[in-house]
């Protein structure tokens, strides 16, 4: 339940002993991660003489378990002690890591995708039972820092992480990199054992099957109109993001007229505004109700795609890129906020797991039709076309963001 008095100091946050675990664990997987990603990237183009299609199997082997096990995942998140579960996915990640390696030295280079299929699938377990462990262990008044605190971080990487990847694979090559990746793992389930113990809760004398627990998790999403109407939303900002993911290139090289190693500095911009913006998020985390964090996020996405698309300025697209990623951990912090203040601890794994594939699979729809749609029409209309999806976004929430200021009130 939101307090409504005073804003909690991030010092006692920061004193919180689950928040300090988790974001030690966070640190380790998002270093082992971002490794994990540039080395393989790097190890299959050289490999491959930059083969496309075997690039493009790295993004199918990370994001096909999004839509096979993010469901399930998340039920058995709901069923299973969540800190366990986080332990042995770490430790399962790892050992598959050190499997993978043992694989490069005395076999096929091709287990590589093994490596990135085995973990982001592992995550759909892990990621879930994370957000559960936030409802039990972090107050509620405090939810926004914490949520804020783990965006920033997350948004560090961003800048950090392909540098970071890219130096230990050129640095030391796939062998060593893949042995980072394991490490980084294993510390971090090491760094989990201190998280406060799981809750021993009783259990129904009836067990209940894994297919009627999913169909328990549907009926509750489609019983609250906040969460089904978050979820409209979702899928109209996965359908805007997807639709201009794969052109940015071309925004560069056609609208801009420039070169495209010039993209990068509109990925600096991005992350280095996310940085800011998870901080600032941090400091007025309890003074702004979620519901406004993403109504905020939803209107700069909006305003920010339709400047990049219609502008032919590198300083004024820089600008808009920069907008975009200043208002995103906000955007991120109020959808998580917004879930675990409504949904009920049993049911967080399962909420998430329906909430992730909707707005992922809205995406790679639009991703698909992208360059097809390129064909047909010109940059500056698709800019403009996932801008209006937003916006439609934000009108199919218009409702839950009635709802949530009439609690706010109350």
């Amino acid at each position: 339940m939101p307090s409504t008095n005073s804003n909690p100091s991030m010092a006692s946050l920061l004193r919180n002993r689950f928040i300090q675990a988790i974001m030690t664990a966070g640190l380790f997987i998002q270093v082992g991660i971002w490794v994990r990603n540039f080395a393989i990237l790097l190890f299959v183009t050289e490999k491959t003489n930059g083969d496309a299609l075997a690039v493009s199997l790295i993004s199918v082997a990370e994001f096909a378990p999004i839509f096979i096990f993010s469901f399930i995942g998340g039920t058995f998140a709901d069923r299973w002690q969540p800190k366990r579960t986080m332990i042995w996915c770490d430790l399962l990640s790892a050992i598959s890591i050190f499997i993978v390696l043992m694989a490069l030295l005395f076999s096929t280079w091709k287990v590589v995708f093994l490596a990135t299929f085995v973990s982001a699938m592992l995550s759909q377990f892990s990621q879930p039972s994370g957000l559960k462990l936030f409802k039990v262990h972090v107050p509620g008044e405090q939810m926004q820092a914490g949520m804020s605190l783990f965006q920033t971080m997350m948004a560090t990487f961003m800048i950090i992480g392909p540098v970071l990847g890219t130096f230990v694979f050129q640095q030391f090559g796939i062998y060593i990199s893949m042995a980072v990746v394991g490490i980084t793992f294993l510390l971090s389930a090491l760094v989990l054992t201190l998280l406060p113990p799981d809750k021993i809760e009783k259990k129904d004398d009836r067990e209940t099957s894994l297919w009627h627990e999913m169909k328990l998790g549907f009926q509750y999403v489609w019983s609250r109109k906040i969460l089904v109407t978050l979820g409209g939303g979702f899928m109209a900002a996965g359908l805007g993001i997807g639709l201009i993911h794969p052109l940015a290139i071309f925004l560069v090289t056609e609208r801009l007229g420039l070169e495209k190693e010039y993209l990068q500095w509109l990925f600096a911009a991005n992350g280095a505004a996310m940085i800011i913006g998870g901080a600032v998020a941090m400091v007025f985390s309890n003074r702004i109700a979620p519901h406004i964090l993403l109504m905020l996020g939803m209107g700069s996405m909006a305003a920010g795609i339709f400047v990049m698309g219609w502008s032919t300025m590198f300083w004024l697209t820089l600008m808009a890129e920069f907008l975009i990623g200043l208002f995103m951990p906000a955007l991120q912090i109020g959808i998580n906020t917004i879930i675990l203040n409504n949904t009920d601890e049993s049911f967080v794994g399962r909420v998430n797991g329906i909430m992730t594939p909707l707005f992922m699979g809205a995406m790679v729809i639009t991703m698909s039709l992208a360059g097809l749609l390129k064909e047909q029409f010109s940059l500056v209309t698709i800019y403009q076309a996932s801008a209006a999806l937003f916006l439609i976004g934000i009108l199919v929430m218009l409702p839950m963001f009635r709802m949530l200021a009439t609690d706010e009130a109350n």
